[in-house]
């Protein structure tokens, strides 16, 4: 790494905490953060708030408010694009201000761009440092990244278990498994994902909000319900999914020949009903439902599933991505739902693996996501 580089990484630090100030909001685009330094001192600072309005490093020249110093050096969590989409490129307003040097910490993952916005930067005679604290950086947009890169939702599914893989006790009872901090970071990522989704088996039993709520802040992504046949809806007491304040953030999505009068009781309370054909398996048809969402602009779903919808979508390699929270727990109960049914594997190399692991700890518990 160059002495540029080792330098930056406490300013890329920097870049990266002003991207998640827009956690989540950005869809389809990438959070991005840029800051610019001047004689060794941050003097201007910018991210990315939302799609279509200015990028990081436009929002930094504009704070900055003036000409760059000779030696200023900005700092961008991803290369500046180099095409124009709703704003212009960001490498020709870093030419335009007069900035030397720039640090970069993730390439574009578009293979059609990847490199293009370094290419124009050093032709202008800008120095060009890639790959400060680049993995941090491309973490940050799991759901860009793959979105642009397979063109298709990026599906990730969160797991709450003890040590020996439970969701609950034989009995059913599940909460809670992990602690109040595990439960937080949940509610942290619900936040990152502009739409999530749970069985009907979880709804019977919970009676999830699906809302993320940090503090007194509550948003609410589109939620969808995974009912083949209207289970949830023949049932007297309505769950909150159907009946607060959010409802019409609600989709159930159904079989065709589920009943026709449920469907209509549904749609009475203000409900979405997308019907999906059904499978080879017998369960709804998946790559329909990830189609549907792909029409519809929806290129992130996080599933919080129970051991029979977990089971189903790992076992059928559904998922792009897992979170798993464990707690430091045993029920040592061999009638306690936990993961696998299906598979009769005989050797190790048959095993279902995570790779580019993350972990955290978090209090007593841990989280272990990565790619599938």
């Amino acid at each position: 790494m160059s002495d540029l580089a080792q330098s930056g990484v406490a300013y890329m630090q920097h870049a990266l905490e002003l991207a998640k100030r827009a956690w989540g909001r950005t869809h389809p685009n990438p959070m991005v953060g840029a800051v610019i330094v001047e004689d060794g001192a941050v003097v201007a600072e910018g991210w990315h708030h939302a799609a279509g309005q200015a990028h990081a490093e436009v929002e930094a020249l504009r704070a900055l408010g003036r000409q760059p110093h000779v030696g200023a050096t900005m700092y961008v969590t991803l290369e500046p694009c180099s095409t124009c989409g709703r704003t212009g490129a960001c490498s020709d307003a870093i030419i335009e201000a007069g900035i030397r040097q720039v640090v970069i910490g993730a390439i574009d993952p578009n293979p059609a761009h990847a490199g293009k916005g370094i290419e124009v930067l050093r032709a202008a005679g800008i120095e060009v440092i890639d790959g400060v604290l680049a993995e941090q950086c491309a973490d940050l947009n799991l759901i860009f990244n793959h979105w642009i890169l397979k063109g298709r939702p990026f599906v990730a599914a969160k797991i709450a278990v003890t040590l020996d893989g439970k969701f609950a006790a034989a009995s059913g009872h599940s909460q809670w498994v992990t602690s109040d901090l595990a439960r937080e970071d949940s509610m942290r990522w619900r936040s990152y994902f502009p739409a999530i989704a749970v069985g009907a088996d979880t709804v019977l039993c919970d009676d999830p909000s699906l809302t993320s709520r940090i503090g007194d802040h509550v948003t609410c992504p589109r939620r969808f319900v995974f009912d083949r046949y209207l289970r949830i809806a023949g049932r007297k007491n309505m769950p909150k999914l159907f009946t607060d304040e959010f409802k019409a953030q609600t989709v159930v999505l159904c079989a065709a020949t589920a009943c026709q009068m449920l469907k209509q009781k549904l749609i009475d309370l203000g409900i979405c009903i997308w019907v999906l054909p059904i499978g080879e398996d017998g369960h709804l048809d998946w790559q329909a439902f990830r189609e549907r969402c792909a029409v519809e602009g929806i290129i992130g779903l996080y599933i919080e599933t129970g051991p029979r919808l977990a089971t189903a979508l790992l076992e059928k390699q559904k998922l792009d991505y897992l979170y798993m929270y464990q707690a430091p727990k045993f029920m040592s109960d061999c009638a306690a739902a936990g993961i696998g049914s299906a598979r009769h594997t005989t050797s190790m190399s048959e095993a279902i693996k995570l790779n580019r692991v993350q972990r955290a700890i978090l209090g007593e518990d841990t989280l272990v996501r990565g790619h599938l």
